[in-house]
């Protein structure tokens, strides 16, 4: 049978039905894209404070360490990455190996050295350098009668500057355990962008002798500077966590080329030589919070209850930039909705700044023996607006963050003038009150280390500023490869000529600078 005949009339008025009804929908998805657009996932951390809620972080470094080492570092196996008996073909030869593979990348990639991710090689130190410190820590941390000359518990003061497991701990991580995708680990010390000394020197500064420690700064030193990449680039791309400002101190003077991980640039010169320290080589790391997350659901149950208007707990005596803090109890002594308390060491110290920065809006963040202090971040966690009294404070990933959404900052000039500070604060209208803590909700995530490492946390915007100094690293490793290459050429003109004395000297210089 023939299909019966439908009339082209009939045709045409449903073709036209079909394309009204397709234009109406795609202007009906159109006013709901713009109605609700897709959400910022940095807005999202007002719901979870991670992006990751179905791997809950562990962000209490005692905790994280018991976990590192009775489950993970049981089955490492101790190995020794140390060179012996350097000679200058081996420099050379790794030289040749690092600038061929650098070519590839040249070639093969548009957008290198701009490019994500960035290759780490984490030395395998011995473990006297890396496990048996932490081994150290985690034996001797009921030790709480273990404290500085000012009172300080010790391993407390070294959980604040505990950076450094926290970046080594990620690193060597299996890939199928990390998150962040902004920088890999790479086996091959050719293949390297960077290299990563794991060598723990806050812990070594604070729990061995005096000596004992000298010693060990001085067999580490060594054993870097011993390594062919090392000397092929004087250090510029290496890494050394250094976040104790007496730390590594005795020898610091020799790899003051290299990238350090400081807790501020302290410009006063009272605790960095001139000319170790700049914001060009060296990168600002946030201090590990003293105090518990106050998340979204915990900052939206205080707000009615933060009836202090400013507080500070801690040290009120301090040395070079921190005697600011006597002038300002002076002035605020006794004022009303004001709270100044002397700081006291252990768990009820560490409850008691907790309880009162949740119950207060604003927490003073005023500079220490050096212009940063760990309040400031224990304020940020604890939802409690900083407000920040260093003039010469640098602060932490400043090129990404704008602090100026969570923090009042005021010059040491206005805070200390009587009757200006207290006024200057209730001024600040509730809506932005209420905006900064929302702000604060959001940023904390900035500055919980964690493990494993989170986006957009602490360790991932470590490699994302690092990457911003890759291009500068490059530029002066090839400038001093230059010299080598000028220092060869000498050398093979003097042996011509029967002086191979001079050029072997030179040669010697220019690789080890």
């Amino acid at each position: 049978m023939r299909a019966k005949q439908i009339p082209s009339s009939l045709t045409r008025s449903k073709s036209q039905i079909l394309l009204l009804f397709f234009s109406l929908s795609l202007i009906l998805l159109s006013f709901l894209f713009f109605l609700f657009p897709p959400s910022d996932p940095a807005a999202s951390s007002t719901t979870h404070p991670y992006p990751h809620p179905l791997i809950p972080p562990q962000t209490s470094f005692v905790a994280s360490l018991e976990h590192f080492l009775t489950h993970k570092a049981l089955n490492h196996r101790s190995s020794d990455d140390t060179v012996r008996s350097l000679l200058q073909d081996d420099v050379r030869m790794f030289d040749d190996r690092k600038f061929a593979k650098e070519m590839d990348w040249v070639h093969g990639d548009p957008y290198y050295p701009l490019n994500f991710p960035i290759r780490v090689y984490v030395y395998q130190m011995p473990n006297k350098f890396t496990y048996n410190l932490l081994w150290l820590f985690r034996n001797t941390y009921r030790e709480t009668s273990n404290l500085t000359s000012n009172g300080s518990p010790v391993h407390r003061l070294i959980e604040q500057h505990s950076i450094d497991y926290w970046l080594w701990a990620d690193l060597i991580a299996p890939e199928s355990e990390r998150l962040l995708k902004n920088v890999v680990r790479v086996h091959r010390q050719e293949e390297a962008d960077l290299f990563f000394v794991p060598f723990f020197t806050t812990i070594s500064f604070f729990l061995l002798e005096k000596q004992q420690c000298k010693a060990l700064y001085r067999e580490a030193l060594k054993w870097v500077t011993d390594q062919p990449a090392w000397k092929r680039s004087e250090g510029r791309d290496h890494i050394f966590p250094i976040h104790h400002p007496w730390s590594f101190k005795s020898v610091r003077r020799y790899v003051k080329n290299s990238i350090w991980l400081l807790p501020d640039m302290d410009s006063t010169g009272n605790w960095y030589k001139p000319g170790q320290v700049s914001l060009e080589k060296d990168l600002i790391l946030p201090y590990v919070p003293n105090v518990d997350l106050c998340d979204a659901k915990c900052v939206s149950e205080s707000e009615s209850k933060r009836t202090i208007l400013l507080f500070f707990r801690g040290r009120l005596k301090r040395n070079a930039g921190g005697k600011i803090r006597s002038k300002l109890v002076t002035e605020l002594a006794g004022a009303k909705d004001v709270v100044i308390e002397e700081g006291t060491s252990g768990d009820q110290g560490k409850a008691a700044a907790q309880k009162g920065m949740r119950r207060s809006i604003f927490c003073l963040s005023p500079a220490g023996d050096t212009p940063s202090s760990a309040r400031l971040f224990d304020a940020i966690v604890s939802g409690c607006i900083p407000v920040i009294i260093s003039d010469e404070l640098e602060l932490p990933f400043e090129g990404i963050l704008d602090y100026r959404k969570i923090a009042i900052f005021v010059s040491s000039t206005d805070a200390v003038q009587p009757g200006w500070l207290l006024p200057f604060l209730k001024g600040i209208s509730s809506t932005q009150i209420r905006e900064m803590r929302r702000n604060l909700v959001e940023f904390s995530r900035h500055f919980m280390y964690s493990s494993p490492a989170q986006p957009l946390g602490p360790e991932d915007l470590v490699w994302r500023m690092m990457g911003g100094k890759l291009v500068n690293i490059k530029l002066h490793t090839r400038r001093s490869q230059r010299v080598v290459k000028e220092s060869r050429s000498v050398c093979t003109c003097d042996c011509r000529s029967g002086n191979n004395t001079t050029s072997s000297t030179l040669s010697g210089q220019s690789l080890s600078g």
